[in-house]
């Protein structure tokens, strides 16, 4: 025989009944308890700060009390948090007067009731606030697991960043070497296809990851005074060596007739046009123009990118910013992405306090996209050409990478640099290293084996010949509390796998106290 499953029963609802008259307390007990109410009683207002503790679903309490009245301790209630979301039901024969009753309710109270009132009227009023704590407790638990899903979700593409951040480290790290060693055209070719991908990979993921952060406001911005037309050169020569070199695109830059300065984080501005380059050379076929500009009109900075690509659609223009928005995606997915790229574009310049628009002629016309900023008088501390170069330095290099393919790609490239290269494989064997070496510079890895690279740069900090030592976290743990974590260890740098080789090469000829200003500055 089979039996029918049985519900449980709901929990009661608990009511704690406070007043100091006998009479009442009893006479408003057994109404709630006839109506299936759970019910507690308190006689002083002492006491009934002590049973609110144990969390009541709703207190009916009487204002006049011989030691604490009903209003302060419903202040008290309403202002701890561990008590807040308890009912409270104010109940008076005495203090009926408008105006005691607004003091009740500003003092938080979710009722009032004047006595004497009837059985069905308590009742209905303390079910009512019953069901209300019920709805928001079922919010609050809801909301915890959101919270608790986001967290795990944080933690999950962190992960997966440290998991495909390596090999394309080592990826990224082996391709100047083969370029140096392939003289064979089409060897030279596929390492041009090689690096190209490596590229698209890399911003794919950086899109990935920087989206949930720009979306919830997580991401940092690290403002310095920044030359706009040589950071547009920049992101403008890289988009004509990886993308439109492929496509025979020819890739213009104006950079107006003076030099404009704007407050900003180079890294994310890069980002930004990065991002507008990339998108117009995918939407342009082969032997199209893209046309980059940047000029100054009424105090606003404003950086223009054109193709004459495949345009968009009227009716795409007013969500070509939206989350996941792509126009013109086709089956064969020839073009597309992950439909972020726009939405980060957006984000960031918001961030920077700028606007970004597009415009269209319509499908087969191309499109134009603007950004504008904000002009800034400050100039960088350290403009080109207000500097000697500087001189081809050997450095002495300790690399700690468990990773074995980036370990030795790295290590093969700084000696082809020139420089002097010692490996370790975990964080037991690098700190060992590090404080019998003592070299110039270090790359720590943060996920190694044994210790760690936050315990390998504590354990060098706190050791008199690891003092001042130049260290350098090489991660693939990129979000703003890890590298936070990374400074806050003893590290003078973060930098995020995979590096750019150039600015790697760059870096080891810089000053130690300019990598150590720049790394502050980025905390």
């Amino acid at each position: 025989m089979s039996v029918s499953p049985v519900n449980p029963p709901a929990p009661r609802v608990r009511v704690l009944n406070v007043n100091d008259n006998t009479a009442a307390r009893y006479t408003v007990g057994l109404m709630l308890s006839r109506a299936g109410f759970d019910v507690t009683e308190a006689a002083t207002g002492t006491e009934a700060l002590q049973k609110i503790r144990e969390e009541p679903d709703v207190v009916v309490l009487d204002v006049r009390l011989p030691d604490v009245d009903g209003f302060e301790i419903c202040r008290r209630v309403k202002n701890d948090e561990a008590t807040a979301g308890v009912k409270v039901l104010l109940t008076s024969a005495t203090f009926v007067t408008l105006e005691k009753r607004v003091q009740g309710l500003d003092q938080g109270a979710d009722g009032y009731l004047v006595q004497p009132f009837e059985a069905e009227e308590l009742v209905a009023t303390v079910s009512s606030l019953a069901r209300l704590r019920l709805v928001e407790q079922t919010v609050r638990a809801g909301a915890a697991s959101l919270i608790e899903s986001d967290r795990l979700k944080d933690d999950f593409l962190s992960m997966l960043a440290h998991e495909l951040r390596n090999p394309l480290a080592a990826v990224a790290a082996t391709l100047p070497l083969l370029r140096a060693s392939v003289t064979e055209e089409r060897g030279a070719r596929a390492i041009q296809v090689v690096q190209r991908q490596t590229h698209h990979l890399k911003r794919l993921l950086d899109d990935l990851l920087d989206v949930a952060r720009v979306t919830h406001g997580r991401i940092e911005l690290h403002n310095e005074p920044i030359d706009l037309g040589e950071l547009v050169r920049r992101s403008t020569d890289a988009c004509r060596d990886n993308r439109a070199k492929l496509r025979r695109q020819s890739v213009t830059f104006d950079p107006g007739s003076k030099r404009i300065f704007v407050s900003g984080d180079p890294l994310r501005l890069e980002q930004v046009f990065t991002n507008l380059l990339d998108n117009a050379s995918e939407y342009t076929g082969d032997c199209g123009t893209i046309t980059v500009s940047v000029s100054e009109r009424n105090g606003r900075a404003r950086v223009a990118v054109r193709d004459t690509g495949i345009g968009i659609a009227a009716d795409a223009l007013p969500t070509i910013f939206g989350l996941f928005s792509q126009s013109g995606v086709t089956i064969d997915r020839s073009r597309g992405g992950l439909g972020i790229g726009l939405t980060m574009v957006k984000k960031l310049v918001e961030l920077h306090g700028g606007h970004v628009s597009a415009t269209s002629g319509g499908l087969g016309h191309g499109s134009e996209f603007m950004v504008e900023l904000p002009v800034s008088s400050v100039r960088p501390h350290h403009e080109e050409g207000d500097h000697d170069d500087v001189a081809t330095l050997t450095r002495r290099v300790v690399l700690v990478e468990d990773n074995l393919d980036f370990q030795q790609s790295l290590v093969d490239l700084c000696e082809m640099w020139g420089h002097k290269v010692m490996a370790a494989s975990d964080g037991t064997a690098g700190l060992a290293l590090l404080l019998k070496e003592r070299p110039d510079i270090a790359f720590v890895d943060i996920g190694l084996p044994g210790l760690d690279g936050y315990e390998v740069a504590r354990r060098v900090r706190a050791d008199p010949r690891g003092e001042d030592l130049l260290l350098i976290a090489l991660t693939g743990y990129g979000s703003p509390q890890q590298r936070a974590a990374a400074l806050s260890a003893g590290f003078d740098l973060h930098l995020v796998k995979p590096p750019d080789t150039d600015a790697l090469e760059t870096l080891l000829r810089e000053d130690p106290q300019a990598i150590r200003a720049r790394g502050s500055n980025a905390a």
